[in-house]
């Protein structure tokens, strides 16, 4: 018997293993910059923690977009939540890519510096493109 619900083996999960994580100017594409931040989280309060040290130098402050994922696990449960910050679906994108890598307790944030044009569709691109990488780079 077939069912529509998602299997999720929490043995297999994963998490960044730093509490903070950032790689600066990553992407670049007509006058916008990238960079991309994560960390171990594992409750609402340290999500809120990370985008506060995040947005802590002057630099951050200023950015354009911070969107967000995070995913946490407790009680055996997964706790999901996003922000795209004005950067409309990025949020969704940063999550989407969480979850078929199986990361918990763990949040990404993908800041964009508005470089005066705009991106269409490659903003998704370099949203998808600066997850993967912080994923992948640890």
């Amino acid at each position: 018997m077939k069912t529509n619900q998602a299997s999720i083996d929490f043995l297999d999960s994963k998490a960044l293993p730093e509490p903070f994580i950032l790689l600066e100017s990553i992407i670049s594409d007509r006058g916008s910059k990238y960079s991309v931040s994560g960390g171990k989280v594992m409750d609402r309060e340290e999500i809120k923690s990370f985008l506060l040290k995040l947005k802590q130098p002057k630099k951050y402050a200023k950015a354009t977009h911070h969107s967000w994922a995070a995913r946490l696990s407790r009680d055996g449960k997964i706790w999901e939540t996003k922000q795209d910050d004005g950067e409309t679906g990025a949020g969704a994108v940063i999550l989407r890519i969480m979850q078929k890598r199986n990361y918990v307790n763990t949040i990404v944030v993908v800041t964009r510096w508005f470089g005066g044009k705009h991106l269409g569709t490659d903003r998704y691109k370099h949203v998808q493109d600066a997850t993967k990488l912080i994923l992948e780079k640890v």
